[in-house]
């Protein structure tokens, strides 16, 4: 993929003094993005002096330039929660229909779970519910049903490596006929132990091409000593998306740049956004389209990527 001879696009700089809780903020990283109304749209995840996380919406027309509202993301009815939640965070965003879904990360005591929302404007956000059981992470709708049911893939986090939390090594994809209740399908992929992608979870949103579903995910090497956050792409197939067609033996990023190698958490490039410039009359990416991927860099600023769909499909076939 081509970095941005803009990167970061976003940095801590840029976000806005919204008194009382964000003024000169600590980092923006990790964001959701979507294509809506003629402009690209990111939610940002954005921690202040305290280490607590909000979010804010962000505009683009070119996709490189934004303009970053000053006002935090609220979801109505997230207050029906028990218990403390610490921080929500990691928003994918999937368009389903007329609808926009944001699935993200709830910490809350003692385990971390899937909270999903709905948005038709990204003006208001409405709160539905928790949509998973026990500790799990990352989790991205695909965008449309498939045999009658939603689909998404998720992270369990069952692997401790060290003194921090839990997280994960296989992206499971779970099923559910009404986006609330979930069961899981399959397995879909593991880490890869000793090489890029020990422990994984998925980026962006599942993007639909003529060659299968292509899912941008996210490895982690821990074996160098240090935790290196990769980004990486397989293909699945578009009918039973737990058989994997092809999976890059390659990374597709590295932390290289001083931005992905310093900061808050160093080494690390995070997909999580990635917005496709044009489909065909069936919804299918094009093959020479573009894409913008929207990653973290060292979970402090916000950088984009650039790349092609045959690009992205060649670089899954690569063995």
């Amino acid at each position: 993929m081509n970095r941005s001879k803009n990167n970061p696009i976003i940095t801590r700089d840029q976000i806005p003094s919204i008194p009382p809780h964000l003024v000169d903020v600590s980092s923006v990283f990790n964001p959701g993005a979507v294509r809506y109304d003629g402009k690209i749209l990111l939610m940002l995840r954005v921690q202040n002096r305290a280490r607590e996380t909000y979010l804010l919406m962000a505009e683009s027309k070119d996709g490189v330039r934004f303009y970053i509202r000053d006002e935090p993301v609220r979801f109505d009815g997230i207050e029906s929660l028990t218990g403390p939640v610490y921080h929500i965070y990691d928003p994918r965003i999937t368009q389903i229909d007329e609808r926009f879904y944001v699935m993200f990360a709830i910490d809350m005591e003692g385990t971390c779970e899937l909270g999903l929302a709905l948005t038709f404007d990204f003006e208001t956000f409405t709160f539905i519910q928790v949509v998973s059981s026990g500790d799990v992470r990352n989790g991205v709708l695909f965008p449309h049903q498939i045999g009658g049911r939603y689909l998404r893939l998720d992270r369990p986090n069952r692997v401790k490596t060290g003194g921090g939390p839990a997280t994960g090594d296989r992206i499971m994809l779970s099923e559910s006929n009404d986006l609330l209740e979930w069961r899981t399908v399959a397995p879909v992929i593991s880490g890869r132990w000793h090489y890029w992608d020990e422990v994984i979870g998925p980026g962006p949103p599942p993007i639909k091409t003529r060659a299968g579903w292509l899912q941008i995910y996210h490895g982690v090497a821990h074996h160098l000593g240090t935790g290196l956050y990769q980004a990486g792409v397989m293909l699945l197939d578009l009918d039973h998306p737990y058989k994997v067609l092809a999976r890059g033996r390659y990374n597709i990023l590295e932390p290289r740049e001083l931005y992905e190698l310093t900061g808050q958490v160093p080494n690390v490039v995070f997909p999580s956004g990635a917005v496709v410039a044009a489909r065909d009359a069936e919804g299918y990416a094009l093959p020479e389209s573009r894409v913008f991927v929207y990653y973290g860099a060292a979970d402090t600023s916000i950088c984009l990527a650039t790349t092609t769909i045959d690009e992205l499909v060649a670089h899954a076939r690569a063995t």
